[in-house]
């Protein structure tokens, strides 16, 4: 069953995605040459007790951490540790949550550590997050669950890969539904697999975590023996980017983006709805 919720439920994730927001941009400016994955999940933790929040991602299934830290070839769910000492061209995604009320917010990006990072990095990157967009801007009514997956396939398809090929969309991985928890039905496919059929319709109160996973090569993961570390199964390096995104009887609304996804929205000529936060 796929959770409705109301106007003033959407609010209270709002609150909870500002949260995430202000993690984002307080663990980016912390992931310098030199810091380790660890202090970062120090960073999140005082953002949180600072907004009086509770992390979502904390023992959840047992995760031992406050956010997962992916460096380079791993591609989701690393753990942060004193171990993992980033360097100049490292490439880091950080996904993290908190929870305001009982209502979670949940949002993922990748950064680049330092500089020199070769123009393939930074494509694939760039590929990744604008995916995102295009499935975030699908989310209208009447549309279903498979308009979202289409847009992103379909973005990330007709990108011209650096030196040939094609980037790998991560198969295993992929958004949910959010709200009263952090994943909940359905499940995102970030391609179309026609055996899954159509998915539900958009409506007014549905909330996704839309978030491609993309790799400069395979599609295929294996994990770690910790359990959690996703990792490509070819060593390729790969992009990770999520936005938790509400559809409102006046568009879409992105929870954790610090303007409601106002800016870029507009780019796609598409109206983001209003703030309920003001």
């Amino acid at each position: 069953m796929v959770q409705i919720k109301t106007p003033e439920q959407i609010a209270k994730m709002r609150e909870a995605g500002l949260v995430v927001a202000a993690i984002h941009a307080a663990t980016r400016e912390a992931a310098v040459p030199g810091a380790t994955t660890k202090d970062l999940d120090q960073v999140a933790r005082k953002v949180l007790a600072e907004h009086n929040a509770k992390p979502n991602f904390l023992g959840y299934g047992g995760f031992p951490a406050t956010i997962c830290t992916s460096v380079n070839e791993v591609v989701v769910h690393g753990i942060p540790s004193d171990d993992v000492v980033l360097k100049d061209g490292d490439v880091i995604s950080i996904d993290c949550g908190a929870i305001i009320d009982g209502w979670h917010g949940d949002a993922a990006y990748t950064a680049f550590v330092g500089s020199g990072h070769a123009p393939e990095l930074v494509e694939l990157s760039r590929v990744t997050e604008e995916s995102m967009w295009a499935g975030i801007a699908a989310m209208k009514q009447g549309n279903r669950l498979v308009d979202v997956s289409r847009a992103i396939e379909t973005y990330i398809r007709r990108q011209p890969k650096p030196g040939g090929g094609r980037y790998g969309i991560i198969e295993d991985y992929g958004g949910h539904g959010i709200g009263t928890e952090m994943h909940m039905d359905p499940h995102l496919l970030n391609y179309v697999d026609r055996r899954r059929g159509k998915g539900p319709k958009l409506v007014p109160g549905f909330c996704l975590a839309i978030e491609p996973m993309v790799s400069l090569g395979t599609p295929k993961t294996e994990v770690l023996q910790d359990d959690w570390t996703v990792v490509t199964t070819d060593g390729t390096w790969s992009s990770h980017w999520e936005h938790s995104v509400a559809l409102t009887e006046e568009g879409p609304l992105v929870l954790t983006s610090p303007d409601g996804g106002k800016a870029k929205l507009a780019e796609l000529g598409i109206v983001a709805a209003p703030d309920p936060l003001g």
